[in-house]
């Protein structure tokens, strides 16, 4: 028998497809039709019902897509062929904060991969992908399956079409990375898999004209994870500056104080009105903002831009947000001119940052794993229809970048691919707790390793606070704090009072005044990322480093 003389896909290094060149082009004008095969309408253009799609090459590897619609459009999904190897590990993002979820998984055809994918063969070592440039017009997503990939840009404006009439969209532009084809500055086709993630995140950045790093280091206290929105008031917020800048030990970069939900009127995690503090309790945010100020901290504050409390809606309201309140629409003129007046109160009551979150639940009724590929339900319709959510949530953050002005601004439940350049801080994923040292494990451990390659090109990254609490070990707490800090990402630190001792007080002044520093050179690197979520073995400055994260019962399942 004559040997077949094709090579296996298990054993060969496919050259990558051009992004400018697929192989198919499908529309869909409105949710829930099928998808339409759109037809060669010429050298770069695809056409389908009136919808037409343009992949225009754009220098480097690249590719424009663009479209048009003389009605409406809901979604576009753009197809290569593409044979990867059997072995293959394959890693995608999240569409706002990971969950613990972020992992190199092998191939399951029908997983969602946000903005990006990368397949690494273990066998040769080579790292290679497709992913969208950051801001881009259309809520970007792939599908990887033996015989290719397709790119799924979802056009709607929230759960309908969007109403293009005459009027171009931008939607994306596609980028590839590694490969023997793809030649060309940052290309790394048989080097690490960590590299090779660095490498394609800063292409996907490289358009971006505002630098997260411009803000320096941002480290601090944050009350959240010992207050939990309810048991504080001016006296803590007062001591959390204390402590942070007793344990900065007079370092030339001043630590941030942070006080999270719970200060204004309405509840944990309330809405708006954001004039006033709760009575009796913040009667004078400026005066508060004064006092940190004048410890030697400098004044963050929370805040939920997107909900509003009341019988009745006062600005332009998506739908209810839950009894007595209001999610607002980002789409409408009325919410983003009530946006710059909360802003610039901020502003003017003396704090220095602005943390706002929850924007992506309140403006899609649901969280990043809820999202899946349908992101909202059908009736959730934008007020603006001929904007795409995409680009009504990028106008929305550049929106809060201008009125916040100086002030450095976090963004905790934002969509970190559109908001990339427009904030200055990203919680990369989600909570972690002063109440389970599973779930600071489980979500923030994989968020610091797996968005670790974001930090200093989208934004800096936040994995979140480091609780210094009863009810959680400090033995693993400290790790988690010391990995921070040597990382340069953000660190705020959530410390009871209570908790305070000599050792545990001198972990924290080390780990703050190295953050501070803006942590060690080089930054670190999770070594067994590709199998595990939550990586034990990290390269750091000082070797690597080796750590177990488990209780001595192991893991409970389910838990966290």
């Amino acid at each position: 028998m004559t040997a077949d003389p094709r090579p296996s896909a298990t054993h060969r290094v496919l050259p990558l497809p051009h992004p400018a060149e697929p192989v198919a082009v499908f529309v869909q004008r409105l949710p829930g039709e099928p998808l339409t095969a759109a037809c060669p309408a010429g050298p770069d253009r695809w056409a389908a019902g009136g919808v037409e799609v343009t992949l225009t090459e754009d220098g480097g590897g690249a590719a424009k897509v663009t479209v048009d619609s003389a009605t409406t459009v809901s979604r576009v999904a753009v197809r290569w062929s593409y044979a990867l190897a059997e072995d293959a590990l394959i890693l995608g993002d999240a569409w706002e904060r990971g969950y613990g979820d972020l992992q190199w998984r092998h191939h399951q055809s029908e997983r969602l991969l946000p903005w990006y994918w990368l397949a690494h063969t273990p066998h040769d070592g080579v790292t290679t992908g497709f992913g969208v440039d950051v801001a881009a017009g259309a809520f970007c997503s792939w599908s990887v399956d033996e015989s290719g990939f397709t790119l799924w840009l979802d056009a709607r404006s929230g759960g309908g079409p969007t109403t293009l009439a005459g009027r171009t969209l931008e939607a994306a532009t596609v980028r590839r990375f590694g490969g023997p084809d793809a030649n060309g500055p940052g290309t790394d086709t048989t080097g690490s898999p960590w590299r090779a993630a660095n490498l394609a995140v800063a292409k996907m950045a490289s358009r971006l004209t505002r630098a997260s790093s411009a803000v320096g280091p941002v480290v601090g206290a944050n009350n959240w994870y010992y207050a939990y929105g309810t048991d504080f008031d001016e006296a803590a917020v007062l001591t959390d500056a204390r402590t942070v800048v007793e344990l900065a030990d007079g370092h030339p970069v001043r630590p941030f104080s942070v006080i999270d939900a719970g200060w204004s009127p309405g509840g944990v995690a309330p809405g708006g009105p954001w004039d006033a503090g709760l009575p009796g309790v913040f009667d004078d945010m400026a005066a508060t903002a004064a006092r940190i100020t004048e410890i030697g901290a400098r004044p963050g504050l929370w805040t939920r831009p997107l909900l509003e409390r009341g019988a009745e809606p006062v600005h332009t309201a998506l739908g209810p947000g839950g009894p007595g309140e209001w999610a607002l629409d980002p789409s409408a003129s009325d919410v983003l001119a009530g946006i710059d007046e909360d802003f610039a109160r901020f502003r003017d009551w003396g704090y220095e940052l602005v943390k706002h979150d929850f924007s992506t639940y309140d403006t899609f009724g649901r969280f990043g794993p809820a999202m899946g590929a349908s992101l909202t339900d059908p009736g959730r319709r934008l007020a603006d229809s001929s904007r795409t959510t995409a680009e009504v949530l990028v106008a929305f953050y550049r929106r809060i970048r201008e009125a916040a002005g100086d002030m450095v601004v976090i963004g905790c439940n934002t969509v970190g691919h559109l908001a990339a350049g427009l904030e200055d801080v990203h919680r990369t994923g989600d909570d972690t707790s002063g109440h389970d040292w599973e779930r600071t494990r489980r979500m923030g451990v994989n968020t610091l390793a797996f968005r670790m390659p974001q930090h200093g090109r989208f934004f800096t990254a936040d994995a979140d606070c480091v609780p210094s609490t009863p009810q959680t070990p400090w033995e693993h707490n400290r790790v988690f704090l010391n990995l921070i800090a040597r990382s340069g990402t953000a660190l705020f630190c959530s410390i009871d009072p209570a908790t305070r001792t000599d050792a545990v007080d001198a972990d924290l002044r080390a780990a703050l005044r190295l953050a501070l520093d803006g942590g060690e050179s080089g930054g670190i690197e999770p070594l067994d990322w590709l199998s595990t979520t939550a990586p034990r073995r990290w390269r750091t400055a000082d070797g690597d480093l080796e750590v177990d994260w488990t209780s001595p019962w192991g893991l409970e399942p389910g838990a966290g």
